[in-house]
């Protein structure tokens, strides 16, 4: 389970910048600290420059959100399915449904409050990230049969990469 932050500095804005860097290195769209060995209740996001699974998203530039604490204050009881994937589980797509609209307060990159009102790629890509916050991940969402067989290709996967090695 992720932690708060007790104050947005200059460490802080540090480890975002470096947040995003892995994440266009990685080519996602978003990424939680957890995801990155450090248990704070932070991430990033960044649709503006889409990445190869969804080009269509952005124009080409970056544009990414901070979002430290984040905290979901309302979400629409109409449900959306949306095929994701994640950076912890390469190559591994599943249809999850979440809420279709979601509003989320959060501090942004300079430590102020802010209300981002989300719907789309936006609303699901928030939602996957706040879940790795309190230790969840997509195939989480899944059946178990959906579950187990992502998870037995990701072993087999690395089996073969180390292999490799």
């Amino acid at each position: 389970m992720s932690k708060a932050v007790e104050k947005v500095d200059d460490a802080t804005r540090d480890f975002l910048d470096n947040m995003v860097e892995t994440m266009h290195a990685m080519n996602g769209i978003g990424l939680a600290a957890i995801q990155v060995g450090v248990p704070k209740r932070i991430l990033v996001m960044d649709l503006g420059k889409g990445s190869s699974r969804y080009p269509d998203e952005g124009q080409g530039k970056s544009s990414p959100l901070y979002l430290i604490n984040p905290k979901i204050i309302d979400a629409s009881e109409e449900l959306s399915p949306y095929e994701e994937g994640c950076l912890s589980f390469p190559g591994q797509y599943a249809e999850v449904w979440r809420p279709a609209k979601v509003k989320v307060q959060y501090l942004d990159y300079l430590g102020k409050e802010q209300v981002l009102k989300a719907e789309g790629l936006l609303a699901t890509c928030v939602q996957h990230e706040m879940d790795h916050l309190d230790g969840i991940t997509f195939v989480d969402h899944l059946s178990a049969l959906k579950r187990d067989m992502i998870i037995r290709k990701v072993k087999k996967s690395q089996r073969l990469k180390d292999d490799d090695l």
